[in-house]
């Protein structure tokens, strides 16, 4: 498992950008899938976007794939989740966390999570 420490919530209004950032530990950051996940107040967690251990291929919720890019640093141990134009139902917790599992989109599958950081979109 790895430890994972996300950064870079906030609130913005609708219409803006924000970048989160998830720093993790450990030597074999590489060899993670990496994903990002958000909960909404009285909603389920729900998967937003996962990124393959090489950086080679990106996989996003269809709410999300045309706003929201997944990006990673394998020689600085972060993943990045770059949002543009943030509406209000994006509004959440959102979380980083860690699976040896490629493609998945599944929390179950997912070992190691941040604490979660908080994004509030104003109308």
């Amino acid at each position: 498992q790895v430890q994972l420490v996300e950064s870079g919530g906030g609130l913005v209004q609708a219409g803006a950008s924000l970048t989160l950032s998830c720093v993790a530990s450990g030597r074999t950051f590489s060899t993670y899938t990496m994903g990002w996940f958000r909960q909404a107040p009285g909603k389920e967690r729900e998967f937003v976007a996962g990124i393959r251990g090489s950086g080679s291929f990106t996989y996003l919720a269809d709410s999300v794939k045309d706003r929201f890019t997944i990006s990673r640093d394998n020689a600085k141990n972060t993943v990045s989740l770059q949002m543009n134009t943030l509406k209000p139902e994006d509004t959440a917790v959102y979380y980083c966390a860690a699976t040896t599992l490629f493609g998945s989109r599944s929390e179950k599958d997912f070992g190691s999570w941040g604490q979660g950081t908080q994004v509030t979109v104003s109308s």
